[in-house]
């Protein structure tokens, strides 16, 4: 695993923490600090992003997730990903069920995304151009946009969340160049699978979040067998930044919740 970065601290349940496509843990800051006190956090940089190094070989994430939980003799855990990260958990479970205890997601559903909201549309093919055309600034600020989400500007965000969003984004878009090869693997067919998840689903979405993001979520939340979904009001694409306290309160109440149902994988942790 020297090719993977991560975190890990505290003792106790394992509690994986898995960020948003082109940012890395540090978006995890606030909750690695509230819950390393009572659980073992473990919060890597995907392959690609931030610390860990680029691929140089055809990859998945979710295997990439299972190798470390291993590695780290860990498990099974609850897995809490933002965007790119909640597609990951929601493979995880699909892949590696056995390493999965309960399942937290943000704005995300499977790493087979759709998008068909016109303001998702329009930024997307926006931001892919200047990623294709190599235009580094270009590519982050594109980015930027699902900070604030369609229903605000970067202006009525809190200036120090989007500092951070955009020094995350602009260090790991520096390690790429717009001609290399895509070599992560897609996982096949989630869609039609999710609904075999057997552990607690909670979709946390932030309420001015894009309607395709949210409706994601919900969709993998609706499809399973114990799934439920909160809005947190304020907040866009990263509630886990924007509003750290509610999304606190929030997981505080899931995981007291998932450890203490009969029959579950974390009963007993």
């Amino acid at each position: 695993m020297s090719d993977v970065f991560w975190l890990d601290v505290g003792s106790g349940r394992p509690l994986v923490l898995l960020h948003g496509g082109f940012v890395d843990h540090g978006m995890w800051e606030a909750q690695i600090a509230e819950f390393a006190g009572r659980y073992r956090v473990i919060a890597p940089d995907a392959r690609d992003h931030g610390r860990s190094a680029n691929a140089t070989q055809p990859y998945r994430l979710t295997d990439d997730l299972a190798a470390l939980l291993r590695h780290l003799r860990t498990g099974p855990a609850v897995l809490m990903g933002v965007s790119m990260g909640a597609s990951v958990a929601v493979e995880t479970a699909l892949e590696h069920p056995e390493l999965v205890s309960a399942v937290v997601i943000t704005g995300a559903g499977t790493g087979e995304p759709y998008f068909t909201d016109p303001w998702t549309v329009q930024r997307m093919t926006t931001w892919h151009a200047a990623m294709g055309a190599g235009d580094l600034e270009g590519s982050v600020e594109g980015f930027m946009a699902f900070v604030a989400g369609p229903h605000r500007s970067l202006d009525d965000c809190d200036p120090e969340v989007v500092r951070r969003l955009r020094h995350m984004a602009r260090r790991t878009m520096a390690k790429h160049t717009a001609d290399e090869p895509d070599l992560l693997v897609p996982v096949r067919d989630t869609w039609e699978r999710v609904g075999k998840i057997d552990v607690p689903v909670l979709a946390v979405n932030g309420a001015l979040d894009s309607p395709d993001h949210i409706g994601m979520a919900e969709r993998v939340a609706s499809a399973v067998a114990d799934g439920r979904t909160i809005t947190v009001d304020g907040a866009a694409h990263y509630p886990n930044m924007e509003r750290p306290d509610v999304y606190y309160e929030i997981l505080t109440d899931f995981l007291r919740r998932a450890a203490a149902e009969p029959g579950r994988p974390g009963h007993g942790w």
